[in-house]
């Protein structure tokens, strides 16, 4: 081949702005997912991805806050409800060996379960939710009655995932972690193996996923993240949950280095066939499939909408989010360690613009964390006074969205202030009076001081605005009203 030192020239600037525009992406990743890091509304691992491979991977912030002990790309964290994407993997696995079938009822696959409503719902059901099961984590006091309650599987379906049906099976959504929590039983008695062996088996161990697994508390287990909750006063440990409670419908752990291993595998059929893998990604009733979401994702010039195959994941101390956009082969991880969950999905949407080529909003505080720092000083009158001032004088200061009331209601219910929650929840109302979860909040906390009447009113109103609140209907009637 001849030397030619304008061909060598000429190929040099093409390659030279290709690596500095993906350098320059990799930079603005990491810039907006910094900015999220400084006002303490992502503390965590992140990776972002595009069809040529990873793009950005990196950890931001404290994996044990007592100890300085740093977040890395390898810090293992609980993923919450990203664990139902494996489930149904290891559902379906048996339904493509002819071990199940997703017609198979309940009641056939777990024989001592009841058989007046276990052979109503299917295995179908179970896995987008729509099976008519209470769900366990609703129930009153749940979490402060049982979640540190170690309980064999046997056990737990019996007295928490084997209630009166509130709907026929198929008619309508409503997420379930009991559902899924009996897939989790189902796999253990078609395997004769645990749930966490099946798991590892089936998924884990062919992936490569060597930094993924079921998390046992007892376990010393390196590099495992400590889940922290962010409270007026800085950051506090968050309460402990003994994970045989979440069991299939959230008890795993992983990496975003190992999940990004689970994503690219989805595009293969090395875990199983096209067809029966094309069921997990067919929406359903709000768009739910087989332990995934199949939801639009508006990025930040407001026009631009994504595709996605996604989940969220929450419990306690961790949030976490996986969006994959299967037409560019994109994909954002967004494991958090400080209960966060209120800001992954805006931060991914960031991610996405910048993979796309569009300015990301950059993140504001919320009102709730500026509230909730005078908030034990002062009547709540005060602290609704402060709100109505900023909101007037610096509207673009904070962020002033109706989640962030909302959340602040539910912090003074945690804390048995449910008649300080009820003014809270009014505002909220006051100023979205469209959003019907607004409603609903204030319903449970009219409850919260035993003013039924007024639960009813608002629970109505939450049904008027949003018929599919399911929340809102097992309310009206649990006090008797009928339902709209």
């Amino acid at each position: 081949m001849t030397w030619n030192p304008l061909r060598v020239l000429a190929m040099a600037l093409l390659v030279i702005p290709i690596a500095a525009g993906a350098a320059t992406r990799q930079q603005e990743l990491d810039r907006l997912l910094t900015q999220y890091h400084q006002l303490r509304q992502f503390n965590g691992a992140a990776l972002v991805a595009n069809e040529k491979g990873v793009v950005l991977k990196k950890a931001y912030g404290q994996a044990n806050f007592e100890w300085n002990v740093p977040n890395t790309p390898d810090t293992k964290f609980r993923l919450a409800s990203v664990s139902k994407q494996f489930t149904a993997m290891v559902i379906l696995q048996l339904v493509a060996e002819g071990k199940l079938k997703l017609e198979d009822t309940v009641a056939s696959a777990l024989p001592d379960y009841r058989q007046d409503t276990g052979s109503r719902i299917t295995v179908a059901h179970l896995l987008n939710h729509t099976s008519g099961l209470p769900n366990y984590t609703s129930l009153p006091d749940f979490f402060a009655r049982d979640s540190r309650v170690p309980y064999p599987v046997a056990d737990f379906v019996k007295r928490f995932a084997s209630g009166d049906l509130e709907f026929e099976p198929g008619s309508k959504f409503a997420y379930s972690n009991s559902g899924y929590f009996l897939l989790g039983a189902i796999i253990e008695r078609v395997t004769g193996k645990t749930y966490a062996q099946a798991v590892r088996e089936r998924i884990f161990t062919p992936l490569g996923m060597k930094d993924s697994g079921y998390d046992v508390t007892a376990t010393v287990l390196p590099k495992r993240a400590s889940g922290y909750e962010l409270g007026p006063e800085g950051y506090v440990n968050a309460p402990y949950l003994d994970m045989s409670v979440p069991y299939a419908a959230g008890s795993l752990y992983s990496t975003v280095e190992d999940l990004y291993r689970w994503d690219r595998a989805l595009y293969e059929d090395k875990l199983l066939p096209e067809a029966l893998k094309q069921k997990m990604f067919t929406p359903g009733l709000e768009n739910y499939g087989y332990g995934f979401s199949m939801d639009p994702l508006k990025l930040d010039d407001g026009k631009t909408e994504l595709a996605t195959i996604n989940h969220s994941g929450g419990i306690n101390g961790f949030s976490t989010r996986i969006y994959r956009v299967p037409a560019s082969r994109e994909v954002v991880i967004l494991l958090d360690n400080t209960s966060r969950g209120d800001k992954l999905k805006p931060l991914a949407a960031g991610l996405f613009s910048v993979l796309h080529g569009i300015p990301p909003k950059a993140p504001r505080t919320g009102i709730r964390e500026l509230l909730s720092q005078t908030l034990d000083k002062q009547p709540i009158a005060k602290t609704i006074a402060h709100y109505r001032e900023l909101k007037a004088t610096r509207p673009d200061a904070y962020d002033y969205s109706e989640e962030q009331l909302n959340s602040l209601g539910y912090q003074l219910l945690r804390t048995g202030r449910a008649a300080d929650a009820v003014e809270i929840f009014k505002l909220n109302v006051e100023v979205f009076p469209k959003v019907g979860n607004g409603y609903d909040s204030l319903g449970e906390a009219y409850l919260g001081v035993g003013d039924k009447e007024q639960a009813r009113v608002n629970y109505r109103k939450a049904l008027e605005l949003d018929p599919k609140n399911a929340n809102a209907a097992a309310a009206l009637q649990k006090l008797g009203t009928a339902v709209p």
